[in-house]
């Protein structure tokens, strides 16, 4: 069976990590999300897929080649072009590389998935195509209920008794809202799907091929699923999906590493005296990371690996990418960070190098300063107290 991951967006809500990294290869625990998708994707017979991509494309594609360490079958349709040399993504949207694939030449012959290349799901894709087809749909929105509070973050689908989609509502109050079904970003559709959506040109699938199924009077539905589901959207999302994980939410993705006590998690040669921490789970700690003596870690929290705690040092509710180093005293609470980044939970950021507060936070591989013990201690304080004044 067939599928698509989209794959080409910019990914500019999750800024700073989309800055290098796209979207779909923020680690969930070491491992990509698309890996995760992959992976249920085969659980459910879908074994040759697409894949549309365009911002830092090479990245994804020199990652997953041509699937077979996988065990699917993945090729790649590119969406931009070549300036001075250099790669210039260019997306087309998402109907839009769907439709460029197809006039490629004609890979969606049967009914096949299109799934957004930034989330976690554990989702019965079986069930779900097995009611798309009962329904003779040509195209099914999988939703999810969520509550009425939650409703304002996303997209709301509309539709009668029978499932058959009616209207669409974008991030509706909770007042407006006429429905608490929202758009996963996860659709089946036939082969006529594409009697809707023009060539050689940028064409959406949420803002114009499926209001044009609504307007056509197409045979469109939606099914409401129970599953779990965690969209990437933006850096916030980012945060929750880790806690998610830790938390054993999501039943498809493991914790990975050695559990050395209840609820913490190591990669290999982590240099910690255990007697001399105080760590409460859940926690992970990546390979070759070392925590100093007197640091505290109080999870969900995730550090990456090659990290270096200093000594004093607090990670509370935090995530850690790899090569960070968080100097002595450092309360890090509520945080992400990410190279030179740190990023609070409302996606606010700051650019340590550019506050001077990198001798705080700082790259692990980096040679520190030389000073003298007593300048060393006064930059300490003074750095702390900056530190905390903007709220790391």
């Amino acid at each position: 069976m067939k599928a698509m991951i989209l794959a080409a967006g910019k990914g500019t809500r999750v800024r700073p990590i989309t800055y290098t990294i796209p979207k779909p290869m923020i680690p969930i625990l070491q491992k990509p999300v698309m890996e995760f998708l992959l992976e249920l994707l085969r659980q459910h017979g879908f074994n040759e897929i697409m894949v549309n991509v365009s911002h830092l494309a090479s990245e994804i594609e020199s990652y997953f080649r041509d699937g077979q360490h996988f065990g699917v079958q993945i090729a790649y349709s590119f969406e931009g072009r070549i300036v001075e040399g250099e790669l210039v993504g260019e997306a087309i949207g998402s109907a839009g590389g769907m439709r460029r694939i197809q006039d490629f030449s004609p890979f969606f012959d049967d009914t096949f998935v299109v799934l957004c290349g930034d989330a976690l799901i554990d989702l019965d894709l079986t069930a779900a195509v097995k009611w798309h087809r009962e329904k003779g749909s040509i195209a099914t929105i999988v939703m999810k209920t969520v509550p009425k509070e939650e409703v304002p973050s996303y997209g709301v689908v509309v539709t009668d008794d029978e499932g058959r989609i009616k209207a669409f509502q974008e991030k509706p109050s909770v007042e407006e809202a006429l429905s608490d079904c929202i758009n996963t970003g996860i659709y089946i559709f036939e082969p006529e799907i594409f009697d809707y959506i023009p060539s050689g040109e940028e064409y959406d699938i949420g803002s114009q091929l499926f209001p044009k199924l609504v307007e056509k009077g197409a045979p469109f539905y939606g099914v409401p699923m129970d599953f779990e589901w965690v969209d990437i959207g933006k850096t916030p999302d980012y945060w929750r999906a880790i806690r998610s994980v830790l938390n054993g939410e999501i039943k498809n993705v493991e914790i990975p590493g050695h559990e050395v006590a209840p609820g913490i998690y190591t990669g290999l040669n982590v240099s910690v005296n255990w007697d001399k921490v105080n760590i409460q789970g859940p926690v992970y700690i990546g390979g070759m990371t070392h925590i100093e003596d007197g640091a505290t870690i109080i999870g969900p929290t995730m550090i990456g690996p090659n990290c270096w705690i200093c000594s004093g040092a607090t990670v509370d509710n935090s995530v850690i990418f790899e090569y960070a180093r968080l100097g002595p005293g450092v309360r890090l609470v509520d945080k992400l960070v990410f190279g030179r980044y740190c990023v609070d939970k409302t996606g606010a950021t700051i650019d340590v190098q550019a506050a001077s507060l990198d001798w705080l936070i700082t790259d692990a591989r980096q040679a520190l300063p030389s000073h003298p013990p007593a300048e060393r201690q006064a930059i300490a304080e003074l750095l702390n107290a900056d530190i905390r004044s903007i709220g790391v």
